[in-house]
Order: structure tokens, then C-alpha cells, then sequence
């Protein structure tokens, strides 16, 4: 039984707002205005959380991982919208134009984020013009992403889709096994070989095929919901990019 998130019950400090990618740049003042009406919420993994929040606030990832995904209710297949990690916001689509999104909101770690109300976000975007510059690249970055997505699903096989979303996630998580240079690894956690098929758009067991190949073969080691990219410039090939990966780390 999927528990409710809990909320602390505390405002955030400046500290923490500091921490959020989308105000780290902003003027000091700015962010101790801001502080005052932000809340901290904790997530766990498997709580549940009730989407219709979403029309009422806006929520910033400190830390953590969350899916955004879609299921249709006559088939139970599901489809992944986005991940977000430390640095990303949502619900983008109902700041901009108010109306309900329906979607499940799933922490599949343990999640801290920041929380303000939907309309005092709006505030800020159209009277602080500071923010507005920090806030808009992000929108068109998110917006990029979607666009690569459609077309991803319609012009490229599972291979190189499967390739690319791992390629992003260690992109974005940037979390290696620290060594001698040549035993570096990339590790991958958290996405389970659903979590993978509802992000490349097919089933679980076409996932699993593709990850034994790719085991056999050395390019991986896959341990449960833990995958060490033993070889990063074979997934590069299989990805077919046209030009390298962007950095989307968040910058401290």
C-alpha cells in the first residue's frame, strides 16, 4: 500500500534555495525573499502522491530521483514522460498555462525537494527579470528534451534509444567509482529494467535482451537495478549522436 508524501514542516533556508540550479545565480536579497515562501517536502520511495497538487504547487529536486509517467487505463501500459534529478522542477506544463496534468508522480529514491505555490511562481517569473533569465533557459533545455524524445521514438531502433538514456542519466548523475583512471566505472542505479522500457517506449523483455547483449559482450555489468558501464565509447557508437552529449549537470 503506497503511503502519502509527508511535508516538514519547516520553510526552507537560503541555503537550500541556493542549492536549487534554477536560483543559485540569483542576487542574495533575491533568494532570502524567495526562502520565505518555500516549504521542504520529503518523499519516500514508494509513497504516493496525489497529481491534483500540482495545480496548487511548484516543486524544485534537491536531491534524489523522480519519474514522471503516463498509463492508459484500458491497456495498463505506461510510458515514462520524464526523469528528474537534483536541479529539476515540474509540473512546467501546468505553471505555464494552469490546467490539470495527469500524470503519476513516482520517487523511485528517496526524495527532498523544495515547494512554493503554483501562482507565487508566476509572481516571480513576470516580475522579477533576473529570475526570468535563469528560468527560461531551463524551459527551452526541457523543451529540447521532449522534442528528442518524439523523434527518438519514431527514428531510431531500441538499441539506440536504450543507449541514449543511459548515456543522459550518467550525464546528469555523474556518480563514478573512483580508482585508478583505468578502472573508472560508470554506474547507473535506479532504473529497473520497467523503468527503462517505459523510458525507450517498449516491454521489459526486449530491455532485458538488449542489457545481456550488452553484458556478454562487456559493455555492461548489470547487477539487479545497478548497471556499471564498463565501456562508454561503445554506448557513444550505439547512440548514434551527431554531436556530443550536452552537460546537464547542474552547476554549483
Amino acid at each position: 500500500m503506497h503511503k502519502p508524501v509527508s511535508n516538514l514542516p519547516h520553510k526552507a533556508s537560503p541555503v537550500l534555495v541556493k542549492q536549487a540550479n534554477l536560483f543559485a545565480d540569483l542576487p542574495a536579497e533575491l533568494i532570502e525573499d524567495f526562502q520565505q515562501e518555500f516549504q521542504l517536502n520529503e518523499w519516500h520511495k514508494g509513497d504516493y502522491f496525489n497529481s491534483a497538487l500540482l495545480t496548487e504547487r511548484f516543486f524544485v529536486v534537491l536531491e534524489g530521483q523522480v519519474e514522471i509517467k503516463q498509463t492508459n487505463p484500458e491497456t495498463g501500459r505506461e510510458a515514462t514522460l520524464d526523469m528528474l534529478y537534483a536541479g529539476d522542477c515540474f509540473d512546467l506544463i501546468v505553471l505555464l498555462d494552469g490546467q490539470p496534468h495527469d500524470v503519476t508522480v513516482s520517487p523511485l529514491t528517496n526524495v527532498r525537494l523544495l515547494s512554493v505555490k503554483l501562482d507565487t511562481m508566476r509572481q516571480w517569473l513576470w516580475n522579477y527579470p533576473a529570475f526570468n533569465q535563469q528560468f527560461m533557459p531551463y524551459l527551452a533545455q526541457k523543451m529540447r528534451e521532449k522534442e528528442e524524445l518524439a523523434s527518438s521514438l519514431v527514428l531510431h531502433n531500441v538499441t539506440t534509444r536504450l543507449s541514449r538514456i543511459i548515456l543522459k542519466h550518467i550525464n546528469k548523475i555523474k556518480f563514478f567509482i573512483t580508482g585508478r583512471e583505468d578502472e573508472q566505472q560508470h554506474i547507473v542505479k535506479g532504473l529497473s529494467d520497467e523503468t527503462l522500457a517505459r523510458m525507450s517506449g517498449t516491454v521489459r523483455q526486449i530491455v532485458n535482451k538488449q542489457l545481456q547483449e550488452w553484458k556478454q559482450d562487456g559493455t555492461i555489468d548489470k547487477k539487479r537495478n545497478q548497471l556499471i558501464v564498463n565501456d562508454l565509447e561503445a554506448l557513444e557508437q550505439e547512440a548514434k549522436y551527431k554531436s556530443k552529449l550536452p552537460d546537464t549537470t547542474p552547476k554549483r
